[in-house]
């Protein structure tokens, strides 16, 4: 008697966990319950002496275990790289050199876009904004993620240096495997955008804004 009132409330607590799971959207709270429903169900089983429901939560158990220790992990990589800046040292090994001299462009506007750049040294403008990119930049990311593939500017180098470069088919697999390098990448791709709307918008007020009167002008 006692064995199936113990049977009975443990099939009860199994259902309560499974019908609540089946309501949850994100992965952490479902292996949350989902380790807290093998948990009971082990425990009944043991002296209800039903083992193959035994044996399959007791495989189920480390598992959800594991995977749940992994989104934990991840949780804390993405915190990390968010909260954080990232050293692209560990980056050069996957990069092949090249050397620039003044008046080279690195790629033109609307090219088919492969690969990135790391600036190590030298000087280097985007033609069509103006921009200047500093040594220890990466330029030529928006090509990745433009629908065609194309160059978005021209990148010409000013001043004698080097560059490291990546393909894209390598920075996918990196964005795949380091969850930091990813969010580094988008955060990069996104001050680049703000960056070129920026520099939109000063040359727009200042094509907007209405002619000094003569009085006013320079002598």
């Amino acid at each position: 008697m006692d064995m199936t009132y113990l049977q009975h409330a443990g099939s009860a607590f199994a259902s309560i966990f499974v019908v609540a799971t089946c309501t949850m959207r994100t992965m952490i709270p479902l292996r949350v319950f989902g380790i807290l429903t093998n948990v009971i169900l082990i425990s009944i089983s043991i002296p209800t002496h039903n083992y193959p429901t035994l044996i399959l939560h007791a495989v189920l158990l480390p598992l959800n275990a594991y995977r749940l220790h992994q989104m934990l992990q991840l949780v804390r990589d993405v915190k990390k790289s968010v909260n954080s800046d990232l050293s692209m040292e560990w980056l050069k090994p996957f990069m092949t050199e090249r050397h620039c001299v003044a008046g080279e462009a690195l790629f033109y506007k609307d090219e088919k876009a492969e690969d990135m750049f790391y600036i190590v040294s030298g000087r280097y403008r985007l033609v069509e904004s103006g921009i200047e990119l500093p040594v220890g930049a990466i330029v030529g990311e928006l090509g990745m993620l433009s629908p065609s593939n194309a160059r978005t500017q021209t990148l010409e180098c000013i001043e004698a240096g080097t560059v490291l470069s990546v393909s894209y088919s390598q920075v996918e697999e990196l964005y795949v495997q380091n969850p930091e390098f990813g969010f580094f990448f988008l955060r990069l791709a996104s001050a680049r955008l703000f960056e070129n709307i920026d520099k939109l918008e000063t040359r727009l007020a200042q094509h907007d804004a209405p002619p000094l009167p003569a009085a006013a002008q320079p002598a």
